[in-house]
């Protein structure tokens, strides 16, 4: 792909010898960028898998896309977003998809999807929630983190999620996703409600919820999940009243999802909870 009469691409891999220009931009907007800062916070003075855009008078760090299993995007403009196509393109596929605020996601692909393809599935819409009080409702007072010995209990509902949400069963391929979820449960990061299975067999996970990114005071909540034959009784709306609670009292002063505009079942339920709609 070739960009004519355009000056050498402004775009450099960063290091940790950036990270307080990293930090600084990330700031400015904690709540999309918590990926990204969460991603920052792991790594050390070497190489990241991190673009860095960089322009202006002084030639100052104004975007950066964190590029490993997902390619994030914050901040850049129309030349910017150009510039990472240009990039992004030169150098192959080598993430599974695009993470971010929609108007940097939709950017990009448009430039990329004519040759790269359809993509498997496209969000235009997604709300980003906050919360950063306590919730308006009690919580379920049996939510709480799962203890470590409880991923078998766990990895059913996290893989039965998962294969609702993105439509194929995660585990087919490596072991990655049974790393991830084990090590949301060690850190105290996986919150759950057990009930009896419906042949009573034993306890089973009715619901769940991960702090699934946490950095620069932001806690993100993913991969919410209720047994599909319990839901509508309110069990996950009582249940994230908890975990919300229970986050702001040991991870982060704000909490954060998002969620697809069109469950409005979820939408409503997190309105109940007493996040409000911030993007």
């Amino acid at each position: 792909m070739r960009w004519p009469g355009r000056a050498p691409n402004p775009l450099r891999r960063l290091s940790g010898g950036d990270r307080e220009a990293v930090v600084s931009l990330l700031d400015s907007d904690p709540v999309n960028a918590v990926l990204a800062r969460s991603n920052v916070d792991m790594f050390g003075s070497g190489p990241w898998p991190a673009l860095g855009y960089f322009d202006g008078p002084n030639n100052e760090l104004s975007a950066m896309a964190w590029d490993s299993g997902n390619l994030i995007p914050l901040g850049f403009s129309d030349e910017g977003l150009d510039r990472l196509a240009e990039t992004v393109l030169k150098r192959g596929r080598i993430c599974s998809s695009f993470v971010g605020p929609a108007d940097q996601i939709l950017g990009l692909w448009e430039r990329v999807e004519p040759y790269w393809g359809p993509a498997r599935d496209i969000r235009e819409r997604q709300y980003s929630m906050v919360i950063d009080d306590q919730p308006l409702i009690p919580g379920d007072p049996e939510v709480r983190p799962a203890r470590i010995g409880e991923s078998d209990l766990v990895l059913p509902a996290s893989v039965a999620m998962f294969t609702e949400e993105v439509g194929y069963d995660p585990t087919s391929f490596g072991s990655a996703y049974v790393h991830r979820a084990q090590s949301l449960i060690r850190s105290g990061r996986t919150y759950i409600k057990l009930g009896q299975a419906p042949d009573g067999s034993g306890l089973r996970v009715v619901f769940k919820a991960d702090v699934g990114a946490l950095a620069g005071g932001v806690a993100q909540i993913q991969g919410v999940w209720t047994a599909p034959e319990l839901r509508g009784r309110g069990i996950a709306t009582a249940g994230m009243a908890a975990v919300v609670k229970q986050v702001l009292a040991t991870f982060a002063p704000t909490v954060s999802l998002y969620v697809n505009d069109f469950n409005t079942s979820a939408v409503a339920a997190y309105r109940k909870v007493g996040f409000r709609t911030v993007g």
